[in-house]
């Protein structure tokens, strides 16, 4: 009997490991019969358990919805993990589940063995909780962008941008990123034609969602780490400024060091937002453009301009002086 209930949980086990298993695969890993694996499955049944089957060569079990919540089945690990993930979660980003949190680790801790209760303790001891410096952002529109990013579906938004501009936008989702307390949605941009990086807590999700779309080729993991980084990186800048380039939105792109969104204007013209700590260093990338340029409501970038325009006009005309010196000489 002892025996058999031992094979029951590690069924159950492998259950949630995997979403479908035949039952070759399943005698397989338990060491037993075909017959053995259905008699087990009949058990966990009468026990409540939805176990759908499928007929045939490709069929096969699994562990269906609804029914009774099945016990979990950690190791030694997997349980410090969730126990460390819960209070972490008890003041972390997400809005709305700090109380059930505290409630499952609280039901959860009791559970475990004495050895892995002082592994948890050890950490709570010696590690300082600090409560969520920056926005929460609601669990259930979390769940709604994850969804739409697994099922390729659309997404429309009002958002709202650092400066306080509002603006509707409608996106192909693609990741989530979590960095310095923010959640982040990584998404084509359809208006803009390009990557482009949202903070969620920004975000007001319109009801329904957009229409699917064919997945693109998505820039690996660590290229969309480093965009995101950037532009969050951008937001902190303490000089900023709207500049019109009149060159192509391609050709600023190409020439600029870092991601940074450009807007197409008429007339074979562009505008972006670049920023920077020091406005002198400012005025020095934007001549790295090479191209002409209009600086919109920046009186910082404008006077750091006027300083280099003068610094630069000074060294032609000593230049110049120098040179027709040796030519009289």
């Amino acid at each position: 009997m002892r025996e058999t209930s031992s094979r029951l949980l590690r069924l159950l086990a492998l259950f949630q490991s995997r979403r479908h298993w035949t039952s070759a695969q399943l005698a397989d890993r338990l060491g037993v019969t075909p017959r053995t694996v259905r008699n087990d499955v009949r058990r966990l049944r009468e026990l409540d358990y939805p176990i759908e089957a499928r007929p045939g060569v490709a069929g096969g079990y699994r562990l269906g919805a609804g029914g009774s919540l099945p016990p979990l089945l950690l190791d030694d690990d997997e349980a410090v993990a969730v126990a460390l993930g819960l209070r972490l979660a008890a003041s972390g980003s997400i809005a709305g589940i700090g109380e059930a949190s505290v409630s499952a680790l609280a039901k959860l801790q009791p559970m475990l063995p004495s050895r892995l209760r002082r592994r948890i303790g050890t950490f709570q001891s010696y590690a300082v909780p600090m409560s969520a410096r920056g926005p929460q952002v609601d669990a259930d529109v979390l769940t709604v962008i994850a969804s739409a990013c697994r099922d390729l579906e659309g997404l429309r938004f009002d958002y709202t941008a650092h400066s306080g501009a509002s603006t509707r936008r409608s996106v192909e989702p693609y990741r989530l990123v979590h960095d310095q307390r923010r959640w982040y949605l990584f998404a084509w941009d359809l208006e803009r034609d390009d990557w482009r990086t949202f903070r969620v807590d920004r975000m007001s999700l319109r009801s329904p969602n957009g229409a699917r779309f064919t997945r693109r080729e998505l820039p690996p993991d660590d290229e969309i780490a480093r965009r995101v980084t950037s532009a969050v990186d951008q937001v902190h800048w303490k000089y900023r400024a709207r500049v019109i380039v009149h060159a192509s939105a391609a050709y600023v792109r190409d020439r600029l060091p870092i991601p940074v969104d450009v807007e197409p204007l008429a007339g074979d013209r562009c505008a972006f937002e670049p920023g920077s700590d020091y406005p002198e260093m400012l005025a020095l990338y934007l001549g790295m453009i090479d191209a002409d340029f209009e600086v919109v409501d920046s009186p910082e970038l404008v006077e750091s301009l006027s300083k280099i325009l003068g610094r630069y006009q000074r060294a032609v005309d000593a230049s110049a002086a120098n040179d027709q010196g040796r030519e009289i000489g």
